[in-house]
Formats: structure tokens, C-alpha cells, sequence
């Protein structure tokens, strides 16, 4: 039996969701199949993991949302680019409205997986299969709630007329829980570093992660981003525990930071990747200069930049960014004969070690300091950030490397590093401080930093913006200690709306249960 409904915003239709780059028309006529015996699970599930990475990869969207919001990273408008309408602008200085074109496209990639993975429980899974779906509901719900506040939910069994109901705060944590139980979490397989069949679909280690990160920020969640609410004991013992048993499937921190991320995949600290036909090629190409010749024959787009103020964070002299000077290893180097790593900061130079010019003709120089007003770049303002680094091609006439066309075909989502830290701002918060300085000292030696002497609120969320930049997680940290609302470069106090996205206007308009979130 099929049912035909005209609505706006709907991402229901299980006929198109092999297509992971849907664009829905407003007053499209959708088909719901309601024989959920026909659905083909495994297909589904493929997929599933697929439309995820797709609705991360590049830099719009959920990715906008949650790090270009935050502090480490900025889109400066440089003369007549990346004006964009001020869709940048609106991320960094918190002025998005509901119309926002990447809060709308975000509402409706993570919603459109809760609908599938409620299809899928409907369909006859088997355990692994029932295990694997629930995870990936756990994950759209957690990141739905984190940013919106609320979870719209469709039983793919009710009639097509019927809107979805919304789950509040306490609601959508209690299907978190449950997805995440102990014994969904049994019925996945173990998945050990260094295999990247694996580490793309849910695992052990993926499960016990998500749900570490949930609990590190249950109290926040059920208390509409107040960072004034306090951590229960028993969450924070949870987190600890999920860790350990993170620990237990083989991962690891890996010494040499940015190898991690030169080959993702078998890394022994990546814990769940993402992938997609673009891989970690806007991560690269979206920082570097127009002239920059390592990745596409046009060079880079030369948009993103981190603030002066970030880069401050990492311990190293000011005025250089040489190999060897001082510097942590995770702030990184620009070397006189190739891209660099870390913070690409000072004269840039191409791949055959030339010194970089911009396109009028001056030394190609990042600085860190940077204009009045956002809207007032030139070619060169702002330190850039590279983690994932282009991958070179051999000529096989000469045998020369050249440019390549892109970077690894992995992205992170979950990292070992970022677990270890979520275990000591546990033990923290639990009051065993002492214990989480010595873990957080043991990092910071790896990574070639000078050990604390003591430990606060302070040195841990600066701990994790030192190693996990650009790694989707910036902007709910900085709410969990309480920083996001505050000024920063470009950007004054924001209001406490700003916590949470708006809903977007046409998903309120045609939803009588879906209020907007207040301050919109």
C-alpha cells in the first residue's frame, strides 16, 4: 500500500535515499512504501554510513555548524570572496537566522537518517544489524539534540498524514541510553585499529565512544547548554569506564601527531572514520592560498584561517613557525621547501620549494595579526590550518612527485586522543584532579609540550583545542565549559540563544508540534 502527501521539507522517502545528495523541493510529492518487509537492510545500512560522511565532509553544513561557530577557525571575507551572502560571517559572529541555508540543509541531512534507522528497526533486522542502526540513530539524535534542542521522531508505520511528534530533552537522552545500551553494544563487532573496512561502520569501540562523549555532556543536554549545570558522579564514571574499555580494544595515542592524519585509516588512534568521493580535500584546499600548487590544478580557495588568539595557545616563538624552533609538535612548522603541517603561518612556498608570491605580486606571508573588521582581508591575513596534508602523485615518465588531487579519502570523526581526554576531564570533574593531570601530562609530552604544574577547567578545554582542531567537536566543548557565548575576535557577547540553533523556518511552518527555539 503507498500513500501520496504534498508537504514541504520532508526527508521521508526510503525509495530516495540511496540518493546521499538529496535536495527536497519545497511541495515535492514524496512516495512512502509501507511494505517495510521490502526494505533491504544491509543495503540500507551501507547507505546509511554513507549519507553521514556525506553530510560532514566538506566544509558547509553540520561542519559549519559546529566549528566554524566556535573560536578556532574563521572565513574572513577577502575583498569580493567568500562574501557568500554573509553565511560565513553569521557563523562566526553568531548572527544566524532561521533561513540560514546550512542550518536548513544540516536539519535535514541528520533528520532524514532518524527516519531511515527507524525504517530499519521496523524491517527485521538481525542483532548485529539492529545494533549497528541504533548506534546510528544514538549518533543523529545526540547531534540533533546538541544542536537544535529537540528531535523530531516519525514512526515509518503511521500514516503518511500524521506530522512527527518531537522528543524534548529528556526524551531524546532516555533513546540515546537505550540505544547505547550494554546490550546493543555487545552485538557489535570489535574493530581494532589500522582496518578501515571496520573502522567506517559501527563497532565496540565506536559505541563505547559515542556514548563516553554523550555522558561527558548529558548534563549540559538535558539543561539547554547551561554550563552551570553539574555533572553527575555516576556519568562521569561512566565516561571513565567507557574509555578503558576503549583502551581494552587495542587503541592507542599515536607519538607522531601528524601521521595520524597523513594515513587515517591505519592510525592506532582513529576509532571511527568517514568517507566520501571528496575525502579530506576541502579540509585542504578550503585554507590554502589560490597559489598554493598541492592539491587541483587551480590551487587552493584561500578562505579558512584560525585567530590570532588560537594560535596564541601553542607554545612556540610568535614570529616563526620553522622546523625546530621551539615549537609543540602539535602547532606545527612551514619549512622552506614544502606546505608544512599544523599552523601554516610566515612565507609560503610551492612544491618545488620557490617562494610563493599572491596574485598581485607580494610575498605570499600568513600573518597572525589581523585587519578590524572581518570584512576587511587581504590575500594573506590569518595563520591556516593543515591536518589532513595533500597527497602527491608520481609523473611516470620522470618519476618525479607533482601535485596530487586531493588528500587521504579518510576523514576522523572519533579519535583515541580525543577519548583520553574525555577520561581526564572526567576523573577531573570527579575531583581526582591529580590523576587527570598525570594523563594530561602524558599527552603533552608525546606531543612535545612543556608538562603543567596544575590543572584547571581552563588548562583542559585549551588541552583540547591544542589537539583536536578542526575535528568537529570545537564548538560543543566550548558550550560544555562555558566559553562559547563569550567574545572573541570579530565576535562579541552572544546571547544565550545562541546555544542552540533555530529550527528551520520551513520545517516550523509545516509542523504544528515543532516550536522554534527561543531568541528566533
Amino acid at each position: 500500500m503507498k500513500n501520496f502527501k504534498s508537504f514541504l521539507l520532508t526527508t521521508l522517502a526510503i525509495t530516495a535515499f540511496s540518493c546521499t545528495d538529496l535536495e527536497v523541493e519545497e511541495l515535492d510529492s514524496e512516495v512512502i512504501d509501507e511494505d517495510l518487509s521490502s526494505v533491504n537492510v544491509s543495503e540500507n545500512l551501507t547507505n546509511l554510513y554513507n549519507s553521514f560522511g556525506a553530510a560532514l565532509l566538506n566544509q558547509e553544513n553540520t561542519y559549519g555548524l559546529m566549528e566554524i561557530t566556535a573560536d578556532a577557525q574563521l572565513v574572513p571575507t577577502r575583498g569580493t570572496d567568500w562574501g557568500d551572502g554573509g553565511r560565513w560571517r553569521q557563523f562566526h559572529q553568531h548572527t544566524w537566522t532561521s533561513s540560514n541555508p546550512d542550518v536548513l540543509r544540516s536539519w535535514n541531512d541528520l533528520n532524514r537518517l532518524t527516519f531511515i534507522t527507524n525504517q530499519i528497526l521496523l524491517s527485521g533486522p538481525d542483532a548485529q544489524e539492529e545494533a549497528e542502526t541504533k548506534y546510528m540513530r544514538a549518533l543523529a539524535t545526540f547531534l540533533i539534540l546538541d544542536l537544535w534542542g529537540k528531535v523530531p521522531d516519525r514512526d515509518p508505520s503511521a500514516p503518511v498524514i500524521e506530522d512527527p511528534v518531537i522528543l524534548n530533552r529528556e526524551e531524546a537522552v532516555a533513546r540515546i541510553i537505550e540505544d547505547l545500551s550494554d546490550s546493543q553494544i555487545s552485538n557489535l563487532p570489535s574493530a581494532g585499529p589500522g582496518d578501515p573496512s571496520n573502522l567506517r561502520v559501527a563497532s565496540k569501540a565506536s559505541a563505547l565512544f559515542l556514548r563516553a562523549k554523550f555522558f561527558l555532556n548529558k548534563h549540559i543536554l538535558l539543561n539547554g547548554g547551561n554550563s552551570g549545570a553539574t555533572a553527575e558522579n555516576a556519568d562521569m564514571q561512566r565516561v571513565i569506564s567507557d574509555v578503558d574499555a576503549i583502551t581494552a580494544e587495542g587503541f592507542s595515542i599515536q607519538d607522531d601527531y601528524f601521521s595520524i592524519f597523513e594515513e587515517p585509516a591505519t592510525s592506532s588512534e582513529s576509532i571511527y572514520i568517514i568517507t566520501g568521493d571528496n575525502g579530506s580535500t576541502f579540509r585542504i584546499a578550503n585554507t590554502l592560498h589560490y597559489n598554493h600548487n598541492f592539491i587541483l590544478s587551480g590551487g587552493g580557495w584561500n578562505g579558512f584561517a584560525t585567530t590570532s588568539d588560537f594560535y596564541s595557545l601553542f607554545e612556540g616563538p610568535e614570529d616563526t613557525n620553522a622546523p625546530g624552533s621551539g615549537q609543540e609538535e602539535r602547532r606545527g612548522f612551514v619549512p622552506n621547501d614544502n606546505l608544512g603541517r599544523g599552523m601554516i603561518f610566515g612565507q609560503q612556498y610551492n612544491f618545488d620549494g620557490e617562494a610563493l608570491e599572491t596574485r598581485g605580486g607580494a610575498p605570499l606571508f600568513f600573518t597572525s595579526e589581523m585587519p578590524e573588521e572581518i570584512t576587511g582581508h587581504g590575500e594573506a591575513t590569518g595563520v591556516r590550518l593543515i591536518k589532513y596534508p595533500p597527497i602527491p602523485e608520481v609523473n611516470e615518465e620522470t618519476g618525479e612527485l607533482e601535485p596530487g588531487n586531493g588528500g587521504p579519502p579518510f576523514q576522523i570523526f572519533m579519535r583515541y586522543a580525543d577519548a583520553w581526554l574525555m577520561k581526564a576531564e572526567a576523573l577531573h570533574r570527579n575531583g581526582n584532579t591529580s590523576e587527570a593531570l598525570v594523563m594530561i601530562n602524558e599527552l603533552r609530552e608525546l606531543r612535545e609540550a612543556t608538562p603543567l604544574a596544575n590543572l584547571s577547567d581552563q588548562d583542559i578545554i585549551d588541552e583540547r583545542g591544542r589537539e583536536l582542531y578542526i575535528e568537529f567537536w570545537r564548538r560543543q566543548d566550548l558550550i560544555r565549559f562555558g566559553d562559547f557565548l563569550e567574545p572573541w575576535l570579530y565576535k562579541p557577547q552572544s546571547d544565550e540563544s545562541k546555544l542552540v540553533f533555530p529550527i528551520p523556518i520551513t520545517a516550523v511552518s509545516t509542523n504544528p508540534n515543532l516550536e522554534q527555539n527561543p531568541g528566533y
